[in-house]
């Protein structure tokens, strides 16, 4: 029998009698066995369209024999049943449920990811599954629920903005600080690539990483509740400065990075900025377009471009970076333990990536 741990939510008709009815439906399901029930709190609403009613939110705990695509059809029907509208995206819907766990097993398919791509940076989530399933592991976090709680409930969040060149992480950043009143990090110097003579040096890249480590560590040291947000997050330029350092030196480079993370705060979470490759040929082709323009849009693609300036090449460079990334962000390394919350965002509309961004953050509040 598999633990699944089940997100319930209703801010549209009689909330509770709503949550009640999707529990008493799931628990007379054939093959389902209800195990714990959280009381239901009241949040507002985050991300959607303005002026929607706040949430009632809680979380179920079942065992079962369904497999995890049954659990979802399961879950669907009966959010069917009490009639859940899915015309837009985060709109008030009469019930909500997402299955959020089930025991160990991690599943990526086009119509069902587990664990829950969010639950790790959403409170209302977390504090009623914390209630019930403390102690549920989160196969991805390598923590428990309540380790993935005690993350977010904290009185200084560190939020990095995680992308390779082209993926605005820049733009964003400035816009989800705003708008949440944080503080916000820059990369305080040029990127290496920049200068085409200093790239390969690798004491320009050392000081990179100083200088953006620095920065950030001074931002974190403030006392009392505050926010910040920074795109200057140093596996960012260790992944860049794999596509030109030798080995030993990429070595050298990450033995430095290592020696600074003691004065930096684990970052809260991350937000993974993503791109396809037709986003990134597309953005890379208007920057050597507008070039000789001086315009700003994906100005941060300058040290790419510079160093390949053919298309296809400066593509495959951008796409080698990314997945590096992501590596460390799936399972970081001994040396660096990625963020407990990690959420994925495509940054191939930009409009929807800042609403995504910013949601994510105004979550754990």
């Amino acid at each position: 029998m598999a633990r699944c741990l089940i997100g319930c939510g209703s801010n549209r008709g009689s909330r509770r009698d709503q949550l009640d009815r999707a529990v008493e439906l799931l628990r007379y399901m054939p093959g389902v066995t209800m195990q714990a029930v959280s009381r239901y709190r009241e949040t507002a609403p985050v991300g959607g369209p303005p002026g929607q009613r706040a949430f009632l939110n809680g979380a179920c705990l079942i065992e079962t024999d369904l497999k995890p695509h049954d659990v979802l059809q399961l879950l669907t029907a009966v959010e069917n049943t009490l009639h859940r509208e899915r015309e837009e995206r985060w709109a008030d819907r009469t019930i909500d449920l997402d299955l959020l766990l089930y025991d160990d097993l991690i599943v990526d398919s086009e119509d069902l990811t587990v664990p829950h791509p969010r639950m790790a940076t959403r409170r209302f989530v977390l504090e009623p599954a914390a209630e019930i399933a403390a102690e549920l592991h989160h196969p991805i976090a390598a923590c428990t629920v309540k380790e993935l709680l005690d993350n977010i409930a904290t009185h200084a969040l560190l939020i990095a903005i995680v992308g390779v060149p082209g993926t605005a992480t820049s733009e964003i950043m400035d816009v989800v600080a705003d708008s949440l009143m944080a503080h916000a990090v820059h990369a305080n110097v040029p990127h290496p690539g920049d200068d085409h003579s200093a790239s390969r040096c690798l004491a320009t890249w050392r000081h990179a990483v100083t200088t953006w480590s620095e920065a950030v560590a001074t931002d974190c040291r403030e006392e009392g509740p505050h926010i910040t947000v920074t795109n200057a997050w140093c596996e960012t330029l260790l992944g860049a400065a794999a596509e030109v350092l030798t080995p030993d030196d990429q070595a050298s480079l990450h033995a430095h990075a290592d020696s600074l993370r003691h004065s930096l705060m684990r970052p809260t979470a991350a937000l993974f900025l993503h791109a396809d490759e037709a986003t990134l040929r597309e953005r890379v082709a208007f920057h050597l377009r507008q070039a000789s323009r001086h315009t700003d849009v994906f100005a941060d693609l300058a040290a790419t471009t510079i160093l390949l300036p053919a298309l296809d090449d400066a593509v495959a460079s951008l796409l080698r970076m990314q997945e590096r990334i992501e590596q460390w962000l799936r399972g970081g390394s001994s040396r660096c333990p990625p963020p407990r919350a990690v959420v994925r965002i495509d940054a191939g509309d930009l409009p929807q990536a800042i609403a995504e961004a910013s949601a994510a953050v105004e979550a754990m509040l």
